[in-house]
């Protein structure tokens, strides 16, 4: 049986060889991955039923945060079915979340490790369940001011970007490439057979920003 590629988008971190891989597929499921651009390691981290807006997204400088931007997933009472939030990478547990109701606008930047610009004009509200704590959050006067992130647009690719070491890497038909400077393509991973299998985030994922601990596995 033939299945579509699984889509690949990955956002790197400034200051660290860590990247977050988003991957779109099966249909209507998303996955982040985390990457080691060093060392090549690829840490699966979370399902997502419902789409992430990867171009929004963004990496803390120093690899430990994502914030994302996603639409669907089980609707829960006081929430909405897109919302814009702040997690340990490589999984989902929301540390901070804002309700947005709408895929227009949404996610962020991260301006430092622990500071952030949000891609919206207007004042907006925690949920009092995730209360972005040990967070210093600003909105944009326009949102077009903030970039979104982008592909490099390498020929035959669905995404391409340059690494840490300023080589180029890609993506092309569920599968991650890195092309050496003498331009041969080494494939890092295959996403293709990876089948959804949602699990809560461990708890080292799940302490707050605020509590005074690292809260990060290694």
């Amino acid at each position: 049986m033939t299945t579509t590629p699984r889509r690949l988008f990955a956002i790197f971190a400034r200051d660290a060889a860590v990247a977050a891989i988003v991957c779109r597929g099966p249909t209507h499921w998303s996955q982040i991955v985390e990457w080691d651009t060093r060392r090549d390691i690829l840490t699966e981290g979370a399902w997502f039923r419902g789409r992430i807006y990867a171009d929004r997204c963004d990496v803390s400088p120093d690899g430990q945060l994502f914030l994302y931007f996603c639409h669907g997933g089980a609707m829960r009472r006081g929430y909405k079915d897109s919302w814009t939030a702040v997690s340990r990478l490589p999984w989902l547990h929301a540390l901070g979340l804002w309700p947005w109701g709408t895929t227009y606008g949404g996610g962020g930047r991260f301006t430092g490790n622990r500071e952030l610009v949000l891609r919206t004009a207007m004042a907006t509200k925690t949920h009092p369940k995730h209360p972005a704590e040990g967070l210093r959050v600003s909105i944009l006067e326009r949102r077009e001011d903030l970039a979104v992130h982008r592909s490099t647009g390498e020929p035959g690719t669905d995404w391409s970007g340059v690494d840490h070491d300023g080589r180029v890497v890609f993506a092309r038909a569920g599968r991650l490439f890195r092309r050496s400077r003498a331009g041969e393509d080494r494939e890092l991973g295959d996403f293709n057979e990876r089948t959804p299998a949602p699990e809560a985030a461990p708890e080292w994922a799940r302490i707050p920003l605020g509590a005074g601990r690292a809260g990060r596995r290694r």
